[in-house]
């Protein structure tokens, strides 16, 4: 007598791993058959398609745009990478919205966003390097100097630079680095702590009327180095003025020249410049110097605010002195975070 077989389903309809492949495909499917023969894909989405273009042209053009009204100019300069986040946004969009048009638009500000800060994504973080430098403003306001002081120190750097130092505090710092530091040397609200020689210590005139700039030789190991130690004007953004940053822009001009004119080849400035490395306003710094944070570092090395770092204003960056590391240290009792980097003087020239 012959048998039949038969072959029953299962009470799931089939294992997990399967079914889940089986509804993929189907949400896809259903997706493209959505899509294919609907002539209006071309058409909706022309205005997510006109803003992916401007977007892409204020990154493309921003050095265009005037600081005549406002410093707009300066502003869009200093969130310029945050600009990246409206690719996503209308990428989503434009696939809700159906719209080849809009989602081949999308490819513009994209690319442009990768071409200015892709290169910044990137881990270049070498091995090495003969001093290790740290730049930190301390906040006028902290309620624990003491303990900023042991954080930085713990970093394990041959130089420390702080700014927005108050006299109140400074013999607070002077006393818990110490025994870290045997020479320093404070010039208005900023100071410079090492552990090697300084000499030709003196404050640079930034404009201002009072001392927040200063410079010193600082004999390493492997050489001489001008440290510039500096805290530019703040910048504030005013629904009446827009940004605000006439006195910085002036401070950083008497930066650069005070910089140009140092006879020594080598040289590193540590600072809060109150911008970033694409304001405009900073060039005469920025034209004569390279940030240890793009050359070295990995990712943006956001500094402010400390609580949601959203820039990088707090700058380490050099002349004849090649970096090596860069990187941004944990939070302290400021609202700036400290930066870090570790460079090498005895390649340099």
């Amino acid at each position: 007598m012959a048998q039949q077989a038969y072959v029953t389903e299962t009470a799931d309809g089939g294992s997990g791993p399967e079914r889940q492949r089986g509804r993929f495909r189907r949400l896809l499917g259903g997706t493209a058959s959505g899509w294919r023969g609907d002539r209006r894909i071309w058409r909706r989405g022309i205005v997510l398609a006109a803003l992916a273009v401007v977007v892409a042209l204020v990154m493309l053009l921003h050095a265009q745009i005037p600081n005549a009204v406002g410093n707009l100019g300066s502003l869009t300069e200093t969130f310029l990478p945050w600009l990246g986040l409206f690719v996503p946004v209308l990428l989503l969009l434009g696939f809700l919205r159906k719209s080849a048009t809009a989602l081949i638009a999308v490819v513009l500000p994209a690319a442009v966003w990768l071409n200015l800060f892709g290169g910044l994504l990137s881990d270049k973080n070498g091995t090495g390097g003969d001093l290790t430098v740290v730049t930190h403003n301390v906040n006028a306001e902290n309620a624990d100097p003491s303990g900023t002081a042991r954080d930085v120190a713990a970093s394990g750097a041959d130089m420390v630079a702080l700014e927005e130092l108050t006299a109140s505090a400074v013999p607070v710092y002077e006393k818990s680095l110490a025994s870290t530091y045997k020479y320093h040397a404070v010039e208005g609200t900023v100071g410079l702590w090492s552990k090697y020689p300084l000499t030709g210590v003196k404050a640079v005139d930034i404009k201002l009327g009072w001392t927040r700039a200063m410079r010193a030789t600082v004999t390493a190991p492997d050489g001489q180095v001008a440290v510039y130690v500096a805290h530019m004007p703040s910048v504030r953004v005013k629904m009446e003025a827009g940004f605000t940053a006439r006195q910085r822009d002036t401070s950083a001009d008497a930066l650069g020249e005070a910089i140009a004119d140092d006879k020594l080849p080598r040289k590193i400035l540590l600072g809060d410049l109150n911008g970033t490395m694409n304001d405009r306003a900073l060039n005469a710094v920025t034209s004569q110097m390279r940030s240890t944070q793009g050359a070295a570092g990995s990712g943006f090395g956001f500094s402010w605010p400390a609580s949601f770092p959203m820039a990088r204003i707090d700058q380490i960056m050099v002349q004849g002195v090649e970096p090596v590391s860069s990187w941004t240290l944990p939070e302290t009792g400021s609202d700036h975070l400290p930066v870090a980097a570790r460079v090498n003087l005895a390649t340099s020239s």
